[in-house]
């Protein structure tokens, strides 16, 4: 094999290593759709967030939620992903309020 072959395989390898790296620093995300209802009737539809951290819903809250995405998530009343009884929801799966209760107003990924 001559030196010139050896010196271009060598370098797509190390440029193939280096997009490799790249690429799995990039944020995963929910991929899918995750729906929901403000407390105005306004529906909010979000495109793969990401599933790290905290996600704050409208300022007004959700009352219904639609979760078309590939996993499943956590509802809280707070603004900070805290709080007792958050509520379950699996992949392709939605949830309502209960009449005369607060609001949803943030929700996290279950990894």
């Amino acid at each position: 094999m001559s030196l010139r072959r050896r010196l271009t395989i060598a370098t797509g390898a190390a440029l193939l290593a280096v997009t490799v790296t790249g690429c799995s620093g990039l944020g995963r995300t929910m991929v899918g759709t995750l729906s929901y209802e403000t407390g105005r009737e306004l529906v909010v539809t979000v495109t793969s967030p990401s599933v790290k951290g905290c996600h704050r819903l409208a300022p007004s809250g959700a009352t219904r939620v639609e979760n078309n995405t590939l996993v499943d998530i956590q509802l809280y009343r707070t603004r900070d992903c805290r709080g007792e009884n958050p509520i379950y929801v699996a992949t392709n799966t939605g949830d309502e309020i209960a009449p005369g209760t607060l609001p949803w107003r943030s929700y996290n990924v279950i990894h």
